[in-house]
């Protein structure tokens, strides 16, 4: 039983920053992309941000120069540092993960509950 738990959200101001954190725990043998996804009311769900077990990353063009997306693997956890927040960073953001449960099975996605993220002055 695999579960990610996000946290971090809340109330940020324009042009501040935020940060959020994944933990993935339960029984893995590894942890392979891990990624943020994003969703605004009325909006369908975004990419924001992927890392990869090689430590590639790529962003959405959104985000990009603002949002920094790292790993720590010791901690199973996944960051997303969010700065220069703008009002339309506002929206629900979930992490994923590509997991293995075993040495020889395959890898399957999983999915956290979210946070809110809400920037406003």
């Amino acid at each position: 039983q695999v579960q990610l738990v996000e946290s971090g959200g809340g109330l940020g101001q324009p042009g501040g920053s935020l940060r959020l954190s994944c933990a993935a725990s339960g029984t893995i043998f590894n942890i392979y992309t891990m990624v943020w996804h994003r969703q605004a009311p009325g909006k369908q769900r975004e990419l924001v941000a992927v890392i990869t077990n090689g430590g590639t990353t790529n962003y959405a063009d959104s985000v990009k120069g603002r949002f920094t997306i790292s790993r720590d693997n010791a901690k199973n956890t996944v960051y997303l540092q969010m700065n220069s927040l703008k009002p339309e960073d506002t929206a629900v953001y979930y992490c994923g993960a590509k997991i293995s449960l075993r040495v020889e099975s395959t890898a399957s996605d999983y999915w956290g509950q979210g946070t809110q993220v809400t920037v406003s002055s």
